[in-house]
């Protein structure tokens, strides 16, 4: 069973009670490469249309090589997961090397770093929102093999990011 399309979810929200935003959003810092912001604004949109998200998840697009996680550890993206089903999870993703990854693999495969980046945290999300019990390790290879999988299916729909 594919995990972004779970439902699981439901038996701990009630959307039509809980007053709760749903939906993806993007927040882009001011540095942010104006290739990487329409990149990951169409990336956004196709997922809005392929996926439900049914509490609000915002994703920080930070212009920083790295940003630092909860453990102090410098990482390219980050998923905080609220104790509590009332407050809003969010995603962090830095996007400062890609200039450096245009120059070692070209434009397409930078940005789909990116956005393999994206959607590996976005998994976090689900894995969240569906209250998986799986252990670190398990959730970080879940977590990379939905990315691919839903960066491959958007490949499919488009020529290049």
């Amino acid at each position: 069973m594919n995990i972004w399309t779970m439902t699981r979810w439901k038996k701990y929200i009630d959307v039509d009670a809980c007053g709760h935003r749903s939906g993806l959003r993007m927040r882009f810092d001011q540095g942010v490469d104006p290739e990487v912001r329409r990149a990951c604004m169409e990336f956004a949109k196709w997922l809005r249309q392929e996926y439900e998200f049914p509490m609000r998840v915002p994703v920080y697009v930070k212009a920083a090589v790295r940003i630092r996680a909860m453990d102090g550890d410098m990482v390219c993206g980050t998923f905080f997961r609220p104790y509590s089903m009332s407050v809003e999870p969010y995603a962090r993703i830095a996007t400062g090397d890609y200039l450096d990854l245009c120059e070692e693999r070209g434009q397409d495969n930078a940005l789909a770093e990116i956005l393999l980046c994206m959607a590996h945290e976005l998994t976090h999300y689900f894995q969240w929102l569906n209250q998986l019990n799986l252990t670190p390790v398990g959730e970080e290879r879940q977590a990379k093999r939905y990315a691919h999988l839903i960066v491959d299916d958007y490949a499919d729909t488009n020529e290049h990011f």
